[in-house]
């Protein structure tokens, strides 16, 4: 057993900030800059987040055999979630068929962050020692950091994203 609150707390605290991002996009309405900035805000937030999250803690927890399979059902989800940031950046923001796909990207990006809260990170705790708590403190704000310099918009339909 160790003390995991520390990294467990950061990773949630980035989770609200998207929580609020998420809300704030919602209260926006056609092809405004508000709509763009909140959109590459929550972009960069949640790729350089996610880059950061499979480095310090999956990265970890991939090593533990008892959490593979949540960790590996996350890194997918992480997958998904891209693919999907990159969908609603290529479709017209003034269209009905941006606010459908953004109200399934909030609702699917909501349940990965709950489960891992809820579920994942309590899982996790019981199968971490103080070396792995030290490593992914380390590691998560360095990697975010570096990630947030290269993140961008990367608009892409989903038919058209490469395999």
């Amino acid at each position: 057993m160790s003390n995991a609150e520390g990294i467990f707390a950061r990773l949630k605290e980035d989770h609200d900030d998207h929580r609020k991002l998420l809300d704030e996009m919602a209260d926006t309405s056609g092809e405004t800059d508000r709509r763009k900035d909140l959109l590459e805000k929550f972009t960069k937030e949640v790729k350089s987040h996610a880059a950061a999250e499979e480095q310090a803690l999956y990265s970890t927890m991939l090593r533990k055999p008892p959490t593979t399979d949540e960790t590996r059902h996350s890194v997918a989800e992480h997958h998904e979630l891209n693919e999907a940031l990159n969908d609603l950046a290529a479709t017209d923001m003034s269209s009905s068929a941006w606010m459908a796909k953004f109200k399934q990207l909030d609702h699917d990006y909501r349940h990965h962050i709950n489960e891992e809260e809820e579920d994942h990170f309590p899982d996790f705790e019981k199968h971490l020692n103080d070396d792995d708590i030290a490593h992914m403190e380390k590691v998560f704000d360095r990697r975010k950091e570096e990630e947030q310099e290269s993140a961008e918009v990367t608009p892409e339909k989903k038919g058209d994203a490469k395999e």
